[in-house]
């Protein structure tokens, strides 16, 4: 289950939003140059691009194996279920990290690579 959505220039919202912050888009990139309208970093664009990301919540149920956060380096080479089918054959959350950046890599991604995995137990869940 997808719990965000890429913060880039050819969303509408996000277009909308830069625009009365005083930037524009160009080509669907900031000011014709930065392809994300949300990060952390990128001081340059610190008018029009913000850190906050759009988020939302879930309720963990058994299943809920793992957490996968990503930047768009990974997310522009890699379909969701790709990810998934990749991180859910392997048990060390850092070695599916690992995997994942050298799938991006595999498929020509040109960009920063980051990737948290957060293995998830949903034995908090249960009532004794």
């Amino acid at each position: 289950m997808r719990l965000s959505f890429d913060h880039k220039g050819s969303d509408t919202f996000e277009q909308k939003r830069i625009s009365k912050a005083g930037g524009y888009i160009l080509n669907d990139r900031v000011n014709g140059v930065l392809a994300v309208t949300r990060s952390l970093g990128d001081n340059s664009f610190k008018e029009w691009v913000i850190g906050n990301p759009y988020t939302t919540e879930t309720i963990l149920k058994p299943g809920d194996d793992f957490l996968i956060l990503a930047c768009d380096g990974i997310w522009d080479v890699c379909l969701d279920q790709e990810a998934v089918d990749i991180v859910a054959q392997i048990e060390n959350p850092k070695e599916a990290a690992e995997c994942l950046v050298a799938h991006a890599l595999e498929n020509f991604s040109m960009d920063n690579l980051t990737v948290i995995v957060v293995k998830i137990d949903t034995q908090f869940n249960k009532k004794y």
